[in-house]
């Protein structure tokens, strides 16, 4: 059996993913990832069969690229169409920003500069952001190459919500919580 050693990235996905299955069966694994302080980019994963053939997967992958204002590092990686962008980045040991994992906050909120993606769980933007190419890493799935970038999540939060609060941060009322607390 010819393989080389792949990147603890590299493993750690096809040992997490369905595609790690029917990747063991063949013959070989060749792991071809770059990597530069400033840009993280697994180049390809080229798999050969017995008879030395290329194995190409039933569902499509798409190369992803997050441009991180916040941490000032650019990362490239894989992504198959069916699995979500921030879960698939966590298993090649890409960190990114995220808390909730559901959909319904705005911690790993993206801006969509280039290509297409799925987010039917997305709750934490509305479609209006989403028209504005809005996106959550978090319940996303690419539906092709996609270049995105992160945003600040409390700038996020007040394009959400900030009509909502356009006169300022909301004041405590003591005297109408007292009347509350008397009611009980």
């Amino acid at each position: 059996m010819d393989l080389q050693s792949p990147c603890s990235a590299c493993t750690s996905l096809h040992r997490k993913s369905p595609l790690f299955r029917r990747l063991s069966s063949l013959n070989s694994v060749n792991c071809l990832r770059k990597t530069t302080p400033k840009v993280q980019t697994p180049v390809a994963v080229a798999v050969s069969g017995q008879n030395g053939s290329s194995y190409s997967p039933s569902v499509p992958t798409h190369k992803v690229t997050v441009v991180d204002r916040q941490r000032d590092v650019v990362h490239e990686f894989l992504v198959p169409e069916d699995q979500y962008i921030l879960h698939t980045a966590e298993a090649q040991n890409i960190t990114l920003p995220f808390a909730c994992r559901h959909g319904c906050c705005t911690s790993c909120a993206v801006r969509v500069k280039s290509g297409q993606l799925r987010q039917p769980e997305a709750l934490g933007i509305s479609a209006e952001l989403k028209s504005k190419g809005y996106a959550l890493l978090c319940v996303g799935f690419p539906s092709s190459d996609l270049e995105v970038e992160t945003q600040d999540e409390d700038e996020v939060y007040w394009l959400q919500f900030g009509r909502y609060f356009a006169r300022g941060p909301i004041e405590r009322d003591d005297y109408a919580l007292e009347l509350a607390m008397g009611d009980e």
